[in-house]
Parts: structure tokens; sequence; C-alpha cells
């Protein structure tokens, strides 16, 4: 049942559906760990509805998120720090707390990615909240990783933090091609591209 939900991008349906059973959000996390895939993507997105919506079912999931991330875990976190930013942004009482952990989660090479995605979703709708994480961003503008690069410039044009508007001004002409998964959709697109159009917000 979920996964035509997810297939469909029926947020509202997996809402619905989540509030009849108690146990989709704990499903939706299976699907954190293949970045690759479609799927990954649109459980995210599935999690940050379902915490609008259902806070007390994602709650409970909050440490085990924190878990992932912790080498302890013998894990390499994959879809956890995306699921921080995510949920946040759909109740930011289950996350607000944590924020400032999220430099430390960026200082980490395995979930710098996905970090940089999640406050990027977080930063659209709170960006008030990030004023301790977002310079720690800047610095990533030059990073030799192009997906990173593209990330940074993305999250910082979704807060139009405006410190980093010349530094993203520098990437406008960086052609190398990166994934981004936005407004629904995985894109294929490049720094340049991402650069360009988080400078729109900046002006």
């Amino acid at each position: 049942m979920i996964v035509p939900l997810l297939q469909a991008g029926d947020f509202p349906g997996l809402t619905k559906l989540a509030g009849q059973e108690s146990g989709v959000a704990a499903i939706l996390m299976q699907f954190l760990y293949d970045p690759g895939a479609l799927l990954y993507w649109r459980a995210l997105e599935g999690l940050g509805f379902v915490a609008g919506a259902h806070p007390e079912q994602v709650g409970k999931l909050i440490n085990r998120l924190l878990y992932l991330l912790n080498e302890d875990s013998g894990s390499n976190g994959w879809g956890a720090a995306a699921a921080l930013g995510e949920i946040g942004r759909g109740r930011i009482g289950l996350v607000k707390e944590i924020i400032p952990m999220f430099v430390g989660i960026l200082a980490e090479p395995f979930s710098r990615e996905p970090m940089l995605w999640g406050v990027g979703r977080l930063a659209e709708v709170q960006a008030e909240l990030l004023d301790e994480v977002l310079p720690e961003i800047v610095p990533f503008l030059t990073s030799p990783e192009p997906q990173v690069r593209a990330l940074a410039a993305w999250g910082l044009g979704k807060a139009r933090y405006r410190p980093a508007a010349g530094a993203i001004q520098a990437l406008t002409g960086d052609e190398h091609p990166v994934e981004l998964y936005d407004r629904g959709r995985l894109l294929e697109t490049t720094v340049g591209q991402i650069a360009r159009e988080a400078l729109t917000g900046l002006t």
C-alpha cells in the first residue's frame, strides 16, 4: 500500500494511511537506505508530511535517526540526516532542540550530503532557526565534490543567506553534473544551474 502512494507522490493519501495505521512512519524508514532511488526521496518527504499530521508517530523515531548517525551504530546513516531536516520542515517541534547537532553532522563526510539537503528543506520554511548552522555551510561551496557544492548553494539559497552570495556567484559557471530532489522531482542538473537559481533568492 505504501509503495504505490510513494510512487504517485500521494502524500495526502500517505498521511491518511498514517492516521489509520500507527506503523507507517517506521515503514518509511526502511526506504532510507537506497539514496539513488526515487522511493528514497519520496519516503523522506513522506516522513515530513506524517510528522506534520501525526507527530507522535514520528517523534518515536528521532532517537533512532540520531543513533544511525552515531559511529557506534556501525551504520553510515544513509538518509537519517536528511530525514531530520525533512521532519523539522513538517513539525519543527520534533527537532528544534537538536538543531545545534546539525553542525557536527555536517562535519562528518558520510552524513554531509544528506544533512545539506535536510538543512535546505528546513531552511525553506524555518531559516531563522538555523543561524548557527548556515555559516558552517559556506565553506562547502568550495568543496572538491560537485554534489556537496551544489547542495550547499541550494540550501543557502533556500535560506536566503545573503553573506554567501559572492561565493555562490562564483559557482554559476560550474557545469559539473549533479542530482537534486526538489519540488517532488529527482532532477539531473548542474552545479552552475543550482547556483544561478539560488542567487535569485538572494537579490
